[in-house]
């Protein structure tokens, strides 16, 4: 099993969807762009948000586990994907890409 690198690609903020039909939040999400979490294995990290996680543990179990073009090659890098939160206001794009340095056990 292999550890898999998360890298925050983009951050998107919908203000017009936010105003209309969001309860105000204060610090919703704390992501920036280019902050990077390493999986070890399929085990969410440290500081990664639980929802953005669940948005893609599937892949990164996937990728841990060394399954590669997902979708018939729709990734130029077939060992990666690029996943975005679940997060309807404020979406992360994130960059999964295994890496060839073994899990931890």
């Amino acid at each position: 099993m292999k550890k898999v690198r998360i890298t925050a690609i983009r951050r998107a903020c919908y203000k017009d969807l936010i105003d209309k039909y969001e309860n105000p939040i204060e610090n919703a999400c704390d992501v920036e762009e280019g902050q990077v979490f390493i999986a070890n294995g399929w085990n969410r990290p440290e500081g990664l948000c639980e929802s953005a996680w669940e948005s893609m543990s599937a892949f990164v179990m996937g990728l841990s586990h060394g399954a590669e073009a997902f979708y018939d090659g729709w990734m130029k890098n077939p060992r990666s994907a690029m996943i975005s939160c679940n997060d309807g206001f404020r979406p992360v794009s994130f960059l999964l890409e295994t890496l060839e340095e073994e899990a931890e056990r």
